[in-house]
């Protein structure tokens, strides 16, 4: 079958990852699977055009409001995937909120990332509840094993013994909403009571100004370094040779009380190897219980059937 996949495919964002682990779960099927960026398709007659010209049989949305509004009307059969924004962002904006709306009653099935956003949608738009199915994001990743952890110190400018250290990771695009200066003044602080503590923010210049901002923070923070965009495989085998990793984001309504927890915690768990080993077990299992690669493939590959059905209905 031949599928268009629509996606705001940003480079460095979250939703370009997905749509390309998406797409591979699809082809792996024996699907071609073109994928467009919907930012670069805003009008109705465009998608008509690209339906006609590549004979398109179904489709897939990444994104309610900014890729499934485009595929209304066409005669295809479609499904769609929730995006954060949708839920969080455009389902307070009454217009889009109907336009989703009218996207479920057309779309085939909804995936949600999570129980609670399927929840959520099922509460906005109730005639969509029997075609909503969840499906957490799946996780598989390819360390470098020609990956060197001193050069990569070395590099960051933390010219110390690995074996004493404890490396923090903060890895994001650098954009506002990723907030990545938000623990820089609590990491400063710690690193000057203990100098084997550091932060390594790593992320691709998505905000040129907002870059230079944080390059200009970090210069002036004891403990805390900049490397700029790496190679996928050499960013999971840091990750993997770090101590820890950290997160954080505007829209997760981060306060300052959650960051003075999050330093007391952090600190629990440099000094305690028991208690970060029971992390890193009950981590991994989590993940391989509920982020598995295998079952997210194999569920978006029994959705695309149900869209096959339609076209032989």
């Amino acid at each position: 079958m031949r599928l268009l996949f629509l996606a705001v495919l940003r480079r460095h964002t979250g939703n370009a990852v997905t749509a390309e682990r998406v797409r591979d779960h699809l082809e792996a099927a024996g699907h071609v699977c073109i994928l467009k960026d919907a930012s670069d398709l805003e009008s109705s007659s465009e998608i008509a055009k690209l339906i006609e010209a590549e004979s398109l049989e179904a489709a897939v949305a990444l994104h309610l409001y900014r890729g499934g509004r485009l595929l209304q009307g066409h005669g295809i059969p479609f499904g769609i995937i929730f995006g954060g924004t949708d839920l969080n962002e455009d389902v307070n904006h009454g217009e889009k909120k109907k336009v989703m709306g009218k996207v479920l009653e057309e779309a085939r099935f909804a995936v949600a990332f999570t129980e609670s956003m399927k929840e959520m949608a099922q509460a906005q738009w109730p005639h969509a509840r029997g075609k909503i199915y969840v499906q957490s994001q799946g996780i598989v990743t390819g360390p470098n094993s020609a990956f060197n952890w001193n050069t990569f110190l070395h590099q960051s400018g933390i010219n110390q013994s690995a074996d004493n250290l404890h490396i923090f990771l903060l890895v994001c695009g650098l954009r506002q909403v990723k907030d990545p200066l938000y623990l820089v003044d609590a990491f400063s602080e710690w690193h000057r009571e203990e100098p084997n503590v550091y932060m390594v923010i790593v992320g691709p210049e998505v905000d040129p100004v907002f870059t230079r901002e944080v390059g200009a923070r970090v210069k002036r923070a004891a403990g805390v370094r900049l490397i700029r965009e790496m190679p996928q495989g050499d960013l999971h085998a840091a990750l993997k040779n770090c101590f820890a990793v950290v997160n954080s984001s505007v829209s997760e309504g981060m306060s300052a009380a959650i960051l003075e927890e999050f330093v007391q915690l952090a600190k629990r768990l440099v000094s305690d190897p028991a208690l970060e080993r029971e992390i890193v077990a009950n981590g991994r299992e989590y993940v391989r219980a509920c982020h598995s690669w295998q079952a997210e493939r194999c569920t978006y590959q029994n959705l695309i059937r149900t869209l096959e059905g339609s076209i032989q209905d």
